[in-house]
């Protein structure tokens, strides 16, 4: 027996198909604000998130009668929304990967551990919650330093956790290739957060 989920997503798509715009509106709603933190987690200017959106939208919507049901109508958006994403970089080239060596000596060196920081849930006191506060926002300024190839793959494996194959598949490259980009991802945040968690505990 069909689940009503798939019956439902599946009758939205023939409803895009027939141009239908009450469906544009319903996936718009619906999806608009995961794109955009997609979007904006790897092009951290807001306006270039928010043109990205649009552009995808735009491109899945021409591209509807080729969507085959083969993922869920909003994980097939969020591919788009990181292709779309990753052109405009590529276009931009702001910071190449050849120049990672100067920017963080070391980085392919192996460790043992990836960088972060964590606290435990729970009631906790003010306190406690604004050091947490402040530890979460030190890493996401981190994360935003590093280099366009670094922090995407960071972004799409570790913040969004999507499998390894996955993020492979959106990138265009072999998922051992994903899995090295992710180790240098993880690396390169450890020697951005070592100097500054360090200085909270000086």
């Amino acid at each position: 027996m069909e689940a009503s989920g798939t019956r439902g997503e599946r009758e939205l798509v023939e409803a895009l198909r027939r141009g239908d715009e009450s469906a544009f509106a319903r996936v718009v709603q619906e999806n608009s604000g995961r794109m955009g933190l997609a979007a904006r987690r790897i092009l951290r200017h807001p306006d270039d998130a928010n043109d990205a959106v649009q552009e995808a939208f735009l491109q899945a919507f021409r591209a509807i009668g080729r969507f085959e049901g083969d993922s869920k109508l909003s994980t097939w958006l969020h591919r788009i929304t990181v292709n779309t994403c990753l052109l405009r970089l590529r276009h931009a080239r702001r910071r190449p990967e050849a120049a990672l060596g100067e920017t963080f000596p070391g980085v392919d060196e192996p460790v043992g551990h990836s960088a972060g920081a964590a606290a435990g849930d729970g009631p906790g006191d003010v306190l406690e919650r604004m050091e947490r506060d402040e530890i979460a926002q030190v890493v996401r300024e981190a994360i935003e330093r590093l280099p366009d190839n670094l922090r995407v793959v960071l972004t799409l494996r570790d913040l969004e956790g999507r499998p390894t194959a996955e993020t492979a598949k959106v990138l265009g490259i072999r998922s051992e290739a994903a899995k090295m980009r992710l180790h240098r991802a993880r690396q390169a945040l450890r020697m951005l957060l070592e100097p500054e968690l360090l200085d909270r505990v000086a």
